[in-house]
């Protein structure tokens, strides 16, 4: 039937229950809105007998919650859904089995808790295990299976994993799965082998750790082929080659695991260790039992490493919200076989803790509440099934007391003698019976049988392996021997194995009461959340979707008290509610109550509520509760709530936002005063800082130039660079007025060579008093000075110019790569080219504003290149005088250049430095000149390049 897909999905999501027909969905819905909406944890109780349906239903309520949750996608929620729903198929591998009764029969009980955050997503879970049905590892009912995890491993196993584990494909070959592989099935073991592996990988279990459960599956099929032979007094095993693969995969010694087989530890009361070795039984019991722990252990750590898994970590309810719940019980149904044993005795006390759980809740907890209230009520009987709880649990006087005490008893106590102590303590109790006190009744045999009459129906229980099954002995060499194992997943599972023979513990509880234990834990659990039944009805015990059978299923309505249930639920109130908490949910849909109310009572307040929506006929009035009877007057209570809580709540951000707004204006205004007083401040301490600093420059050798500057805040860059501009200009000023004024021209051109060679070039004469007119000078020529200075007088007269810029001898190199000496005259109006052999003859007269700029090398050669406007450029070499041979003359031509240029004639005049070669034209062709500085070389060697020459200097 096609009920359960997306579509239905939809049409159940978010309604209420008495929208839509009763359905699973309807339940995990409200269930889960009950959660999200009042914060409260609820729990989902399924109940029905074995194969009524209670594994399907709580995977469809798994999947339902799944499909509602987390809309917006999140990674982290859906890792945690994807590992919950991957879980139920690896439990129903190796905790299901095929059953007469059913196909797919829960061996163990299982309760989850899956955790909600305030958004109502999952964030984690936990899974609770209770009372495996191990006995079923080593002896299976006539056409029922051992768990299906041996199956899907023999079947749905690959040629090369059941090689590793020395396994053949026929479950047959096995003593452990013999008896089931003949049975008929609907389970797809190949199928279900890849889907329980792949679930495996999906929940996070590592690739060591699922071969190591495939290794544990591998070895109890091997310990059930391993076989015994008396011999005399001693015992042997017949073939050792199952040994060495219980060896091999659970990674332990083969001597230890045959010793552990055929002898037993004991130590004496004086501390003396001793081996006993077995009898052919007990060798087969404790063969049976290690295997038994084995699948036992397995489980437990299965379903604990699926808990560390999805357990929610580090929550913080103050970071996160509540963290609610919901549970999921899936436990196993009530049971009669044509044989019972220990297993159906606990199974069937679990569900009868159930029954009167539901009782307690439901029929007996509802009418008291009533009765307490004040609500006008008539009282609907029902079976109380305490009567039957307490037959099994009473301490001292219940069958699980007299079962620990006969497993205590010192001597040869049997499940004979155990039946005849039951006979004597119960013979007066209404639901116990036995062939004792029945003698006529043929169904029961003497010493063997007792009968339980049950809510569910009379179970006739065989006490054979009672007393075995209650004991759970296994053998310490086992725990010893597995611990000792080096595959890390069987230590794991074998903390127990640490103690050594010698160590005295406590005395375990016995199987019967452990399950007690947690039987009750899991009632206390349960009573704390708000529960939800849902009720699987069995229709027929042929395993047929088309056969019903109404008298056994009239029977099962009335054993589970649906009848009472309906009555009650008709009768009764849908909803109640303390009328504070009423009042807080509700109080905006009423105009009286909203946002406080002025009542003298909060019941006048609910009552008012009432009044207001036309509920008067449908709900009581209780001492402290308010009582609602049908779920559709709660419902409409809800949707107005819900209309109105985007307008509170657009409501309240407005006022919060105004709030904080406020708030924060007035923050700024407070940082904006502070910050105005911290600027001012900083630009006072910075200006008596500064006024400290200088305060006595005047009287400084160097006017202050070595003071350091503060920082400066950064309201005060533009002042700061303003002012230090301002200092260097009076510092300036200061150096300037000491210098004489026939130093002044001087310093003027240094300055302009300053400027103009901006540090390119390294040596140009800065630290030396500059001549300008070198050939009139005495000291620098003395032979040729006076035939200069009469010349220049000469020329002065006839050209009328005013002074001497610039003079000084040169080596001039012309456009066919020749070079002569030279004299050189830059006056204000005209530059000379002089024959200093020839008394100064002038060879060349060219106009100064010819002149556009000059040319000089980076490095300490004199070459200097004249650029002209016609493009007849003038390429020289500066000659030293005869004093300073090593003299630079080159920045001082620059200098003097720019000076006059600049200062006289205010017309531009460029000075370029050049680091590799000298551009410039003579006669309008373009040349390029390196200068290569050789020792040894003198200033006639000339090597002809490509587009000019190559001029090779002395070293000096």
């Amino acid at each position: 039937m096609d009920i359960y897909g997306k579509d239905t999905i939809d049409a159940y999501r978010g309604r209420e229950l008495y929208e839509n027909p009763p359905h699973l969905y309807a339940v995990s819905d409200a269930a889960y809105k009950a959660m999200k909406r009042r914060a409260k944890d609820t729990c989902i109780v399924i109940s029905g007998e074995s194969g009524a349906g209670k594994t399907e239903a709580s995977k469809h309520i798994m999947q339902y919650i799944a499909a509602i949750t987390n809309p917006s996608q999140k990674a982290e929620v859906e890792s945690v859904k994807n590992v919950l729903l991957k879980s139920n198929c690896v439990l129903e591998a190796f905790g299901n089995a095929k059953t007469n009764r059913n196909d797919n029969s829960s061996r163990f009980g299982k309760y989850m808790d899956i955790n909600f955050n305030f958004n109502g997503d999952p964030t984690g879970g936990h899974i609770n295990n209770y009372l495996l049905e191990k006995s079923r590892v080593v002896q299976q009912h006539e056409g029922e299976r051992n768990f299906h995890s041996f199956y899907q491993l023999l079947r749905g196993g690959s040629e090369e994993m059941l090689k590793s584990c020395h396994l053949h494909n026929d479950p047959a070959l096995y003593l452990y799965t013999r008896e089931g592989s003949a049975a008929t099935t609907s389970n797809n073991d190949r199928m279900n082998h890849k889907a329980v592996m792949s679930a495996l990988d999906a929940i996070g279990f590592l690739p060591e750790e699922i071969r190591s459960i495939n290794q544990i599956l591998a070895s109890i099929l091997h310990l059930g082929n391993v076989s015994f032979a008396s011999d005399g007094e001693n015992i042997k095993i017949l073939g050792l080659d199952s040994v060495k693969h219980i060896s091999e995969l659970t990674a332990t010694d083969p001597d230890s695991v045959s010793k552990s087989l055929l002898f037993r530890t004991v130590a004496t009361g004086g501390g003396e260790v001793i081996e006993k070795g077995h009898t052919e039984q007990d060798a087969c019991f404790g063969r049976n039992a290690f295997a038994k722990a084995l699948y036992e252990r397995l489980f437990g750590w299965i379903v604990s490493r699926i808990n560390g898994i999805i357990e929610v970590k580090d929550y913080n309810p103050v970071l996160h919200g509540k963290n609610t719940v919901i549970g999921v019980l899936d436990i196993y149904g009530f049971e009669i076989f044509d044989s019972n044993s220990f297993e159906q005795f606990c199974i069937n006390y679990c569900n009868e803790k159930l029954q009167q759980l539901f009782i307690e809740l439901i029929l007996q907890q509802e009418q008291d509440e009533y009765q307490r209230e004040g609500i006008t009520w008539q009282h609907i009987d029902y079976f109380n099934n305490q009567i039957i709880v307490g037959l099994v649990e009473q301490q001292h006087k219940g069958i699980i007391s007299i079962l620990d005490e006969a497993c205590l008893t010192v001597g040869n106590v049997t499940d004979t003698v155990c039946l005849e102590s039951m006979n004597t303590k119960l013979a007066q109790h209404p639901h116990y019976t036995s062939r004792k006190f029945n003698p006529s009744d043929k169904s029961m045999d003497f010493q063997k049988h007792f009968r339980i009459r049950h809510y569910a129906g009379d179970v006739t229980y065989s006490v054979d392996g009672f007393l075995e099954k209650n004991k759970d002995l296994l053998f310490q060499d086992f725990k010893r021997l597995m611990y000792n194992s080096t595959n890390p997943v069987l230590k794991e599972m074998w903390p127990d194995g640490q103690l050594s023979i010698t160590e005295v513990t406590k005395r375990p509880l016995t199987a019967a009461t452990l399950f007690k234990n947690s039987i009750v834990a899991l009632v206390d659990k349960l009573a704390c959340k708000e529960p939800y039944y849902v009720r699987c009805i069995k229709p027929n015990e042929m395993k047929s979707p088309v056969l019903f059978d109404d008298a056994r299923c009239e029977h099962q309505v009335a054993y589970l008290g649906l009848l009472e249930n309906v009555m009650v639920r008709r009768a009764g109130f849908a909803y109640r509610q303390l009328y504070a908490r009423f009042l807080q949910r509700y109080k905006m849909t009423c105009e009286y109550t909203w946002p406080n109310h002025l009542m003298s009572s909060d019941r006048e307040a609910v009552e008012a509520i009432i009044t207001q929506h036309g509920f008067h006929d449908d709900v009581a009035y209780g001492h402290t509760k308010l009582f609602v009877r049908t779920p559709r007057s709660l419902f409409t209570l809800e949707q107005e709530r819900a209309a109105l809580l985007p307008i509170l709540v657009l409501f309240l951000q407005k006022v919060w936002r105004g709030a904080l707004a406020r708030l924060r204006c007035r923050r700024m205004r407070a940082i904006y005063t502070i910050m105005g007083c911290y600027k001012r401040y900083k630009v006072k301490a910075h200006f008596w800082e500064v006024e400290r600093r200088f305060a006595n420059v005047r009287t400084m050798a160097d006017y202050g130039r070595s003071v350091q500057w503060p920082t400066p805040p950064a309201a005060l860059a533009s002042f700061h660079r303003i002012t230090n501009t301002l200092h260097r200009r009076w510092w300036a000023r200061q150096i300037v007025k000491n210098i004489p004024p026939s130093d002044m021209l001087e310093v003027r051109a240094k300055v302009a060579a300053l400027t103009s060679l901006s540090g390119e070039r390294k040596d140009w004469g800065v630290g030396r008093a500059w001549e300008r007119d070198y050939l009139s000078n005495v000291r620098d020529c003395p032979q040729t000075s006076s035939g200069f200075v009469r010349v220049s007088r000469e020329l002065k007269n006839k050209d009328g110019y005013g002074q001497v810029v610039f003079s000084g001898f040169c080596r001039k190199v012309n456009r066919f790569n020749k070079s002569t000496d030279r004299a050189l005259l830059i006056t204000d109006q005209f530059v000379y080219k002089l024959e200093p052999r020839k008394q100064f003859k002038v060879l060349k007269r060219v106009p100064l504003d010819l002149f556009t700029g000059l040319s000089v090398t980076s490095g300490v050669d004199q070459m200097a290149v004249l650029h002209t406007s016609s493009h007849d450029d003038v390429l020289m070499c500066l000659q030293p005088g005869e004093l300073c041979p090593n003299q630079d003359r080159v920045g001082e031509l620059v200098g003097v250049l720019v000076d006059h240029f600049s200062r006289v004639r205010n017309g531009p005049f460029h000075v370029k430095v050049c680091c590799s070669a000298l551009q410039l034209q003579m006669r309008g062709r373009p040349k390029s000149v390196t200068v290569e500085t050789k020792p040894g070389q003198t200033i006639t060697d000339f090597k002809k390049s490509r587009n000019g020459f190559v001029l090779l200097l002395p070293a000096n």
